[in-house]
């Protein structure tokens, strides 16, 4: 069976990598510009940086706000009526992964009108054309939303999230500029920043990996570890280095899919809307316990990635723990909190396992699971 891996046309990374925003636009005949972007980053001036280079080039846009922190299936219904309104022909998503997820799903059900009830975009669905374009300018060091095939949506109605999985939905160009980063406050640097390490510690486990996701993966996981603590502290070589760095993760892991991290974090952000990057931080290093066994040696390179030092004299047992304590030392060192017992209820474990059992993401696990599997390690972080 061939392996796909699935990239954005161009990607422009480094400081001052969204003035190539006009010249993309420009030299695609784009005409309008239908921008998503969250309240938060219009008020805080974040979303401007990228309107004032339009309005210096005299390109046409309007701007869609309508989106929460976990993208609901009416953020995106609205969106789509909003779309058709504006006379758009391209999307410039501005944000973490909330406003490109909007835009993804955006772009597909105007390309793809049989999809807007939303619902039936979940899993893999059966497109048949690609997104309206989209630019991506992340302004998060984490979902990697700009590079992947991914997007997730929440069903209010089902509190749970919808993964939704489609090449036809990669942005055609990333503009990863850590300049659009320096504004992200500690805890969210460090929420998100951790969500891009869980990515390259699942991505390189996963049950699809290979030797070209490996690469990346293993590249990542090195990256991050060296600069999130910097970031955290907002040293610029940290900013730079975790905007490359998240991105780097995600190149891999949109191509090899992820596991039961994410599975469980998702019914978190569904029922409770919890932070996407927090979930997956706390229960990372308890999923990585559960799935050793099944990852052979591969704890040896992540512990290596991770900065730990003589992992070559160590025994499996060894640099299996080394690896998952480097992980709970970076996550402490930024303020993660150890355990869900300020989230979950546990009366509401059962949906929750039930939920993270029926996710996308679950099949990729390394180790096979069962639904009593999860509920005793959301019930083992309470």
């Amino acid at each position: 069976m061939a392996n796909r891996f699935v990239l954005n046309e161009i990607s422009y990374h480094g400081a001052g990598a969204i003035s190539e925003i006009a010249t993309e636009a420009k030299g695609r005949g784009f005409q309008k510009a239908f921008v998503c972007s969250d309240p938060d980053l219009i008020k805080f001036g974040v979303t401007k940086k990228v309107l004032d280079i339009l309005d210096d080039a005299g390109l046409s846009y309007e701007v869609y706000s309508n989106i929460k922190p976990n993208p609901t299936v009416e953020n995106v219904q609205t969106g789509v009526e909003a779309f058709k309104k504006s006379g758009a022909d391209y999307l410039i998503a501005i944000g973490g992964g909330s406003s490109m997820d909007t835009a993804k799903a955006i772009g597909i059900i105007i390309a793809n009108p049989e999809f807007e009830d939303v619902v039936s975009l979940e899993g893999v669905a059966p497109t048949k054309n690609k997104s309206v374009p989209i630019f991506a300018v992340p302004t998060t060091a984490g979902t990697a939303a700009e590079v992947t095939i991914n997007y997730v949506i929440t069903d209010v109605s089902k509190n749970r999230k919808m993964v939704c999985v489609d090449p036809k939905d990669i942005p055609v160009v990333a503009f990863v500029d850590p300049e659009m980063m320096a504004t992200m406050p500690k805890g969210l640097t460090a929420a998100t920043g951790m969500d891009a390490l869980t990515h390259a510690i699942e991505g390189y486990i996963t049950a699809g990996a290979w030797e070209l996701s490996d690469m990346f993966h293993l590249k990542a996981i090195e990256i991050i570890a060296r600069s999130l603590r910097g970031a955290v502290e907002n040293v610029p070589e940290g900013r730079t280095d975790m905007a490359l760095g998240q991105y780097v993760a995600g190149m891999g892991f949109s191509n090899v899919g992820l596991g039961i991290v994410h599975s469980m974090a998702h019914p978190l952000g569904a029922l409770y809307d919890t932070p996407h990057g927090i979930a997956n931080a706390i229960i990372l290093p308890t999923v990585m316990e559960y799935n050793a066994e099944a990852t052979g040696e591969k704890y040896r390179e992540i512990a290596r990635a991770m900065g730990v030092e003589g992992v070559d004299s160590m025994s499996q047992e060894e640099y299996r723990k080394a690896a998952i304590e480097a992980v709970k030392k970076l996550s402490a060192d930024v303020g993660i909190p150890t355990d869900l017992k300020e989230i979950v209820k546990k009366e509401d474990i059962p949906f929750l396992a039930q939920s993270a059992y029926d996710d996308a993401c679950r099949p990729g696990n390394p180790k096979e699971t069962s639904v009593e599997d999860i509920v005793k390690l959301y019930e083992s972080l309470i």
